[in-house]
Order: C-alpha cells, then structure tokens, then sequence
C-alpha cells in the first residue's frame, strides 16, 4: 500500500512574522521552519497504513531550499522517500500552480492514496488537496477525521454541519486530513541520525513541463501587519463607583459608539 504525502513547510507557530522588504512576502531571516501541522496528520497517517499493511511512504515538497529540512524531519519520522520540487519563490498562496506543479511530479509515480493536510498554515487557502485530486483524476474526501483501508477501497469519516458523515471511495484516491485523525508521532534520535543520510530526490520545476509564471491562480500585491493596537483606558472606581460607571457609559457612548 503506496502512500505519497504532499507536504508544504512553514514558519514556526511561534515565530514573530515580518513583512519582507519586497511588501509582497515575509523576511525570512531567523525563522524556523517546519512541516505545516495538517500535514503532520498526513504523514502520520500514511506511516500507520503502511505499517499496517506494508508499502512505502514518499514525501512530496514544493519549495525552495530551506524546504529541505522539513522533508529530512518527515523522513526521521518514518517516511521511506523524499521528493524536493525546487521552487516556490513567487507562488505564495498560489493553489492551483502548486497543485499542477504537485501532479506533474505525482502523475507517474506508483501510489495507492495521496494524503494531504486540508490546508497549508500561513495561506489556510484549503484548495491544493481538491486541486490536485481533479488534475489526478482521483476520487477524493476531505476534513478527514476518520480513515479505514481496505484492498481495493476506503471509508472516511468527517463532520458536517449537524452531524457526522462516513463516505466509501474506491482507490487509488486522495484525502485531506483533519486535526483529530490521529496524534502525530515525533522523530526519535535513531530516526534523525538516519535521516541525515537518506537522499532527497530533487526536481527543477522546468523539467516537469510547468511553467511557474504562467496562467496563476492569483498574485499578492501587497503585505502588511494588521495595525497596532490601542492602549486601553483603565476607569478607576475604587472610590466612587458610580461616577467610574457614568465616565464608562461616557466613553461608550462618545468614543467607542457601542450605545
């Protein structure tokens, strides 16, 4: 049972994010980068399916260099191949370049169920995974919650407004996984030492006959911080708690126009 995992690296949760002098993207430097969390699950996922019923997992990235190191923590945590699409630059946010670009490298390749995260932190477009399973050709459920494997097909369980919904697809097929389908594992120090010597297969986006600049799905035309908050005004009341009420109302009323 073949999976291929399509992985996205992203700044760390925790980084302090800074718009790049360009306005048009993030200044990179100091930050740590990481498998996207969803598709943590992904990769989980697939780890179990083929330890349970044996094949291989490939991991899947589109991104330039520093992309690497989040396909050499995947491959400590089990993953058995790793697949590097040079490029990215200038397709932030981009959904359907990175799925044609994620299906030129895929369409060849030998797999049973492709699994994604159902979106990429930082863009939380949640497009490629459906995307790419159109230029596939692939059967496809998303929000993935719960997966069974079968011989020859799958069920997958999800929520819907409402309710809980449980849906068969045949295979090969693709799925995006959801927070809750499974507790991803960590690298342990055996994984990460091996991980360093396993190659990474690398790949020009020009030799997959896609063509980064052309027919895009949207372009970025400006970046910029959410403005800085206010400080607040701290009413003291301590000694007359009613004129602290009438100076609040004041405030209300006038300032903030809530009443």
């Amino acid at each position: 049972m073949n999976c291929i995992v399509c992985m996205t690296s992203v700044p760390d949760t925790a980084s302090v994010i800074k718009v790049g002098g360009d306005g048009k993207g993030i200044d990179g430097s100091g930050i740590k980068w990481i498998v996207s969390p969803y598709d943590e699950y992904a990769l989980e996922e697939a780890l179990q399916i083929t330890e349970a019923k044996g094949g291989e997992v490939t991991v899947v990235t589109y991104g330039p260099d520093r992309a690497e190191a989040a396909l050499r923590d995947c491959l400590a945590r089990g993953a058995h191949q790793a697949v590097h699409i040079l490029g990215g630059e200038a397709t932030l946010g981009d959904s359907f370049t990175i799925a044609k670009v994620l299906a030129a490298a895929i369409k060849d390749r030998e797999y049973d169920i492709v699994l994604c995260g159902f979106k990429g932190v930082g863009t939380d477009c949640g497009q490629v995974g459906q995307m790419l399973a159109g230029l596939l050709d692939l059967p496809h459920v998303v929000n993935v919650l719960e997966l069974e494997v079968g011989d020859g097909s799958l069920t997958a369980g999800r929520d819907v407004e409402g309710g809980k919904e449980k849906l068969e697809s045949p295979l090969p097929s693709l799925v995006t996984c959801q927070k809750g389908l499974n507790e991803p594992r960590y690298a342990a120090l055996k994984g990460i030492m091996a991980a360093k010597k396993k190659p990474v297969e690398k790949i020009e986006v020009a030799s997959l006959g896609v063509d980064e600049g052309a027919g895009g799905f949207y372009k970025v035309e400006k970046l910029e911080l959410p403005p800085a908050k206010a400080a607040g005004t701290i009413i003291q009341g301590e000694d007359d708690a009613a004129a602290a009420a009438a100076e609040l109302v004041k405030l209300l009323r006038e300032e903030a126009k809530a009443i």
